[in-house]
């Protein structure tokens, strides 16, 4: 079964900050193979963005993180962008702040 995929608007800004166009349309393809099984891929997150999960795009580098919802069998994107493990904008650090924020709903097991 294809879900949907829906991207947030600060997603989609994040998206269009990147200025390689070669970069750009590579983490797009990525997102759109998300409809295919999206559960079964990237990896579940942990901690505050626990029910979210990551998956690699671009050479690895960057990354895009986003929520299953199979209610609407949708993919929702929350975050893309670079993997910088102890950086102010390091990707894992932006979303959890959106959440902490309320600019992203965490999500909800229910």
């Amino acid at each position: 079964m294809k879900h949907g995929i829906e991207i947030t608007p600060t997603a989609l800004d994040m998206l269009k900050g990147i200025k390689d166009r070669r970069i750009t349309r590579q983490i797009v393809e990525r997102i759109d193979r998300l409809e295919d099984d999206p559960e079964g891929q990237g990896k579940p997150l942990l901690g505050e963005l626990s029910g979210y999960r990551s998956v690699r795009a671009a050479g690895r580098r960057f990354r895009v993180i986003f929520k299953v919802e199979d209610k609407t069998v949708i993919v929702i994107i929350i975050a893309v962008g670079l993997r910088k493990e102890g950086d102010k904008k390091d990707i894992y650090r932006l979303a959890r702040k959106m959440i902490q924020l309320n600019l992203v709903e965490p999500f909800l097991d229910t």
